[in-house]
């Protein structure tokens, strides 16, 4: 199937003209500060809420190990999702926000980089990561832990400006 497009009419930047994919090339950017943050829910039982924030469970630490987890991760982001460009990240925070009455933990990344494409999708893997871990640390006491709302909550830096989700 050929697509006759030009890149204005379309914002589709991973297919060239013939509708192949592309990594899009980014050398004629210009190097920048960029940031993103993302942002997780992991549902609970709340005994088992109670576990991680005692730690007492049988892995260890959650928070340290989703956290180290998380880390990776955004490191690692383009050995995982196919056109992503890798990149010089040069600050991971991850943090977690127990909500005991609702018995869930929210999970929240920042990504830094110097460079000339942003770091959404870091941001967005390391609380996927972060998340899938804390799945893994209880899932021998709770088989009813869930994952829910990975969403990007801001970006700043480059071409496209400033994010911030209502």
């Amino acid at each position: 199937m050929r697509m006759n497009r030009s890149r204005e009419e379309s914002p589709l930047t991973h297919l060239d003209d013939q509708g192949r994919l592309k990594m899009v090339d980014v050398s004629e950017k210009g190097v920048t500060h960029r940031e993103a943050e993302a942002e997780a829910t992991v549902h609970l039982r709340r005994e088992t809420l109670d576990r991680i924030e005692n730690r007492d469970l049988p892995k260890g630490n959650v928070y340290e190990v989703a956290r180290i987890a998380g880390i990776m991760a955004a490191k690692r982001t383009s050995e995982l999702i196919p056109l992503c460009h890798p990149l010089q990240v040069t600050g991971v925070q991850i943090d977690f926000h127990p909500d005991l009455g609702a018995s869930t933990i929210r999970i929240v990344s920042r990504v830094k980089t110097c460079d000339r494409t942003g770091v959404e999708m870091e941001a967005l893997t390391a609380v996927s990561v972060a998340a899938l871990t804390i799945y893994d640390m209880c899932k021998a006491v709770d088989r009813q832990v869930r994952i829910s709302d990975i969403q990007l909550s801001s970006k700043i830096g480059g071409r496209s400006g400033a994010f911030v989700r209502s």
